[in-house]
């Protein structure tokens, strides 16, 4: 079995250097705040190293962005990076807090080999500007050994991966300090020398605990790992060293996190019409947004036009330091209507949805209203006004079996004052309303008046000509 081991070296600072503009230098401290534990390579190049005291890095760079490590926000983020894995790699497990682990030996049949299988799991990380050290292994243990140590490739010579291993100092093979220290005593200074001693000189010398070690990486004793599973929901947050006074710099992040939601939604084949941010101020209760759109949605570009219109119609009521986006909704995708098997015809349906949605972003949801039809032949009845709701579709009617009618009905009939020039249709008779008392019988044309107007016009058997409605 083949496993490839991701280890990100500096994970939180990759997280947040990519949703920045600025190019500022920045370095992520410890929890005491005492010493730099990662440093971007702005800061890299202007001397700040990693393990350097705090004081010492500020002298050498009086504008340093300073950010403090949390494990539970690292936690989160490297969750992060195992879902966009997941789409490509089904046994995943984390290994806290910077590394994943994959099992990859069942993948190079499907990808057609091993160079393939690298090269997609090579281009997601460019993709998500992730910075990671990666290794291959016959065991778990021997892939995270090389890959923390910087020394692995991406090779299934079982040999070649043996020679790199022998090749590690004790402290790279993750022996405690004691550990080390006693095998240090022995002469032995590399996991080669420690793997070379006779399988009961080596029971005799060590620890149980140490020959079991051992044994993992080697793949001669079983070493178990706890799959991952992909929530079923979306939650992606962005951290920002300086405060966002203004609504449009929340749209660069904005628009990296929603394209990763289109990419997570078509890997799970599914819409969603339910979107929530949160906006974390440092002073202030956050701002919590909820957005809905009127059908089902994938696409980045209409997730982000909406909360543009959304951001503003309600201006920041304070500076933002931390954004949250999260989708707990999924809904089916139904596949595209179109007239043809190329799919050359745009479907109407998304075209609706999209003007439906932005509307009720830029107006609010209560602004829209739609039209429903009724049972009831006479024009004045045969509709009333509705609410827009989620999920309604655009109507597919064929026209060609309807008769014509205006897009503008007048409030009510108008009596007609002219002779018109000319007819094109009729008489359509329309009779009914004897079952409220408020019957009609009407002979409705499509006439042409003396300005060129197209009207629509009836005669009442009682009242004479009036006129119903205009054609455009």
């Amino acid at each position: 079995m083949l496993w490839v081991y991701l280890h990100f070296p500096h994970l939180l600072l990759d997280h947040i250097r990519r949703d920045r503009v600025s190019p500022q230098a920045m370095v992520i401290v410890e929890g005491t705040g005492q010493r730099v534990v990662q440093a971007c390579p702005d800061a890299r190049d202007q001397g700040i190293q990693s393990g350097m005291r705090l004081k010492t890095a500020i002298s050498l760079v009086p504008d340093l962005a300073i950010v403090r490590a949390e494990a539970d926000r690292e936690a989160r983020i490297l969750e992060d990076q195992a879902r966009w894995l997941y789409r490509y790699v089904a046994h995943i497990a984390l290994v806290p807090p910077n590394g994943l682990l994959a099992e990859i030996s069942s993948l190079q049949k499907l990808y057609g080999g091993l160079p393939a299988v690298w090269q997609t799991i090579d281009q997601a990380l460019n993709e998500h500007q992730l910075t990671a050290w990666v290794a291959t292994g016959h065991s778990p243990l021997a892939a995270r050994l090389l890959a923390r140590a910087g020394k692995g490739e991406y090779t299934a010579d079982k040999g070649h991966i043996l020679r790199a291993l022998e090749q590690l100092p004790l402290t790279d093979a993750e022996f405690d300090d004691k550990t080390c220290t006693h095998l240090q005593r022995l002469g032995l200074n590399t996991l080669g020398e420690v793997v070379a001693l006779p399988a009961p000189e080596l029971a005799r010398r060590l620890s149980p605990e140490t020959l079991a070690h051992i044994q993992k990486i080697q793949g001669s004793r079983p070493d178990p790992q706890t799959p991952w599973q992909p929530p079923h929901s979306f939650r992606q947050q962005a951290d920002f060293i300086q405060e966002i006074e203004h609504s449009q710099g929340l749209l660069f992040p904005l628009q990296r996190m929603l394209s990763e939601l289109e990419e997570d939604l078509c890997w799970r084949q599914q819409d969603t019409d339910t979107l929530f941010l949160v906006l974390q101020h440092r002073h202030e209760e956050d701002t919590r947004l909820r957005l809905r759109t009127a059908g089902p949605e994938h696409r980045s570009e209409a997730f982000l036009e909406l909360i543009r219109l959304r951001l503003e119609q309600q201006p920041l009521r304070a500076p933002v330091i931390s954004l949250v986006l999260s989708v707990r909704r999924f809904l089916s995708r139904e596949a595209p209507v179109a007239q043809d098997l190329l799919g050359e015809t745009q479907d109407l349906n998304e075209a609706w949805h999209t003007l439906i949605s932005r509307l009720q972003a830029r107006l609010g949801e209560q602004a829209l209203t739609r039209l429903s039809p009724q049972a009831d032949h006479r024009p004045e009845r045969a509709w009333s006004a509705a609410a827009v709701h989620q999920g309604m579709k655009l109507s597919q009617a064929n026209p060609a079996h309807l008769p014509r009618r205006p897009l503008w009905l007048l409030r009510g009939p108008q009596p007609l004052l002219e002779q018109p020039v000319a007819w094109f249709s009729g008489p359509e008779r329309i009779s009914g309303g004897w079952w409220d008392g408020q019957r009609v019988m009407r002979d409705y044309y499509i006439a042409q008046l003396e300005s060129g107007q197209l009207a629509w016009v009836y005669r009442d058997v009682q009242d004479g000509w009036f006129v119903h409605g205009w054609f455009g």
